[in-house]
């Protein structure tokens, strides 16, 4: 009889759970049963904050609009509006880019989208 003891196995699944945890502080990255737990928390956090990150950068970028869009004497909204019934396809990030890095171009943009409300 040869002692069965699954070694190789275990000592991979040992060996990916502490490459998940690099990085992390204390206990938490050397011992087994706090590793798990650890790692398994961090992999639900990452989950749900890869969600949360696009409503945060939407957020960013709305808020970027706004200011820049106050600056060419329009509100948001009203903004946003003139550029869908000008059917300028622009998206928020690339405006908020353009405001950002291109204040002139902006304020083209802007002219425009006052012009489609009048």
């Amino acid at each position: 009889m040869v002692r069965v003891t699954n070694a190789v196995a275990s000592h991979r699944r040992k060996k990916r759970l502490h490459k998940r945890a690099k990085g992390f502080v204390g206990d938490r990255k050397n011992h087994l049963r706090l590793t798990q737990e650890a790692v398994l928390r961090a992999m639900a956090f990452n989950y749900i904050h890869r969600k949360q990150k696009k409503r945060d950068f939407r957020r960013l970028w709305i808020i970027r609009i706004s200011a820049a869009a106050k600056i060419n004497g329009i509100s948001y909204s009203k903004f946003i509006n003139g550029l869908k019934k000008a059917r300028c396809e622009l998206d928020r990030k690339v405006l908020a880019e353009l405001a950002l890095f291109d204040p002139a171009g902006f304020a083209a943009v802007a002219s425009h989208a006052k012009q489609a409300l009048a």
